[in-house]
């Protein structure tokens, strides 16, 4: 599945070699902070973008998109739906995301996350989580804001202390009233 998810505003298209300056000059302390863990070498980032390639065209484990906005599709930041990772059960997605300084306050995390759990149910997730530092209110407000509910906060095998959120991915069963008698 590589066409464009979009909302109107917000566009997710696989992230690739072709937006090394883009996210190169988008990485800031936060970025760092929250998602990274070190800042980006030049030699590092082709690395990581010739991998987001590959892992398209061989089907995950993570599925890399860029957040887009605007006519001109400016990439604004990335999410990950990963799959197959040891720390989630059969047929979660985790999701990690983050947007660049310009680009926050808007709104367009909480829809890349939207758009992102659609894309993990389309490819049989039937759970998103979103795992984040207690601390990282921001991202947990994402969270909130698509849908997703406080599950644990549990200390990782790493030896971090993250905070689970989770989506149910499935379709709502469908409820029928009962019927009125006269």
């Amino acid at each position: 599945m590589h066409e464009a998810l979009t909302d109107g505003t917000v566009t997710l298209l696989p992230l690739g070699p072709g937006d090394f300056a883009a996210h190169y000059a988008g990485e800031d302390e936060e970025l760092v902070r929250w998602l990274s863990g070190d800042p980006a070498t030049p030699e590092g980032l082709r690395h990581y973008l010739e991998c987001c390639d590959r892992w398209w065209r061989d089907g995950g484990p993570f599925h890399t998109f860029g957040i887009r906005t605007g006519p001109e599709l400016a990439l604004a930041g990335t999410v990950d739906v990963q799959t197959g990772q040891y720390y989630l059960r059969e047929g979660q997605a985790n999701l990690a995301y983050g947007l660049y300084a310009p680009w926050r306050g808007r709104g367009l995390a909480t829809r890349a996350v939207r758009l992102a759990c659609s894309y993990a149910a389309a490819i049989g997730c039937t759970e998103a989580v979103i795992r984040c530092e207690p601390a990282n209110t921001r991202s947990a407000a994402v969270a909130a804001r698509a849908g997703f509910a406080f599950l644990q906060r549990r200390s990782e095998p790493d030896g971090r202390v993250l905070d689970w959120h989770l989506r149910d991915l499935r379709p709502a069963p469908h409820v029928t009233s009962p019927r009125s008698r006269p």
